[in-house]
């Protein structure tokens, strides 16, 4: 990914965040030359020091088998972005779009099944164990864990982390209130996390 330096991001701990606060990502990898992508919860890991990522395909998705076969994938994760127009600028400029981007390229593998159990409990409690009668592992019947067999866990072990914010760090502070401002009146909830994000930065 192409960051400019001001843009650049890379505290680990707040990549970590980001990660574990956007985790709906994208996994590409290629067949017979070919990108592919599926769009997936991709949770991130940290064992003795170092990041892993986990997650699982439906077996009925073919992008799994590329897994066994290559050296290196890319995954993507998506924050807020917006439109920035030019006219919030004191001075002429040109329009732009503003974003939170991280990519994360790793070695990829294939988890046994206790391993996917493992990971799936992980995943149902992060979004159902704060619930009363969440659906948790242990809330599961017999014959929905069962559906397991219909599913592929892999795992990505982080080699190395591109993260952009490009939240216009590049302008005055007149500008740059300017731009918040003017986020907050957009409709666009989107909007309202850049501004927010904007707001944290500086």
């Amino acid at each position: 990914m192409f960051i400019p330096k001001h843009f650049e991001v890379t505290d680990m701990n707040e990549v970590r965040d980001f990660i574990r606060s956007n985790s709906f990502g994208t996994i590409i990898t290629t067949d017979q030359g070919r990108p592919t992508a599926t769009h997936l919860p991709l949770e991130l890991n940290e064992i003795e020091g170092e990041y892993y990522i986990t997650g699982h395909f439906a077996k009925a998705n073919p992008q799994w088998k590329t897994l066994e076969e290559q050296k290196e994938v890319l995954i993507i994760y998506q924050g807020p972005h917006a439109y920035i127009s030019s006219t919030w600028y004191e001075d002429e400029n040109v329009s732009t779009w503003n974003y939170q981007s991280v990519h994360v390229y790793g070695t990829p593998s294939i988890l046994d099944e206790d391993a996917l159990k493992e990971d799936l409990k992980r995943l149902m409690h992060k979004y159902e164990g704060h619930k009363e009668n969440g659906a948790v592992w242990e809330n599961t019947s017999a014959d929905t864990k069962k559906q397991i067999n219909g599913i592929v866990g892999f795992k990505i072990k982080v080699e190395e982390v591109q993260a952009a914010y490009k939240l216009s760090q590049n302008r005055n502070e007149k500008d740059y209130k300017n731009v918040i401002d003017k986020l907050y009146e957009e409709k666009d909830p989107n909007a309202h996390k850049v501004a927010d994000a904007m707001k944290k930065l500086r």
